[in-house]
């Protein structure tokens, strides 16, 4: 389980950065920034982080709610355009980049999910592989990530039925893959991935 130790390694506001949505077919790449005051955080919720990963939906949900009101806590996000344009890899980069500058705190040190660190952050900090197993930083934004694009992905599928991206938040499995055989791509998938170039004929 997720601890404090790699925070307590620095001194000072320390925050802990995880995305949602690298691999996914359609929608954006949300990436979070999470800042805790240990002396002031609940037992309980230190008890309860997790990698989000390894949390059921509903566990999630009411530990999103906990994160927001027990940290200072922000959200940066790259849209298919820029993911596009960019690449996934340098438009997770620019999703985290907008998270950490949307933090209500500059913080002193950061702690990134991951095996690099965003160019440009301007902030001294380390990748730490596997992180949001490690630190509670990391595993409550890798909570706050994957349920704001959750919500975001659910709502999509309200304007752009048949894909069921409320259940799969836009990932390419089966009932994906047979919306886009029947209905076609939306303004939301994402052209520079394979799957969706197959379909439009670009490779």
């Amino acid at each position: 389980m997720p601890d404090f130790t790699l925070e307590n390694e620095h001194h000072g506001f320390i925050c802990g950065v995880d995305e949602a949505g690298r691999g996914p077919w359609a929608g954006p790449v949300t990436a979070a920034a999470v800042i805790f005051d240990q002396s002031r955080l609940s037992p309980q919720l230190a008890q309860d982080l997790n990698d989000s990963k390894k949390l059921s939906a509903k566990k999630r949900e009411g530990l999103f709610d906990q994160i927001k009101a027990e940290s200072i806590w922000a959200v940066g996000q790259a849209n298919v355009e820029e993911i596009d344009e960019l690449n996934i890899l340098q438009a997770t980069f620019l999703a985290m980049r907008r998270a950490v500058q949307g933090l209500s705190q500059k913080p002193d040190y950061v702690l990134i999910d991951g095996n690099k660190m965003p160019p440009d952050l301007g902030i001294p900090g380390n990748p730490v592989v596997k992180g949001d197993g490690l630190s509670c930083s990391i595993a409550a934004a890798s909570i706050i990530a994957k349920v704001t694009r959750d919500h975001e992905m659910a709502a999509l599928a309200q304007k752009y039925p048949g894909y069921g991206w409320e259940k799969n938040a836009g990932y390419g499995v089966k009932l994906h893959q047979e919306g886009l055989a029947t209905l076609g791509i939306t303004p939301h998938h994402r052209k520079s991935f394979k799957p969706i170039k197959k379909i439009l004929g670009i490779e």
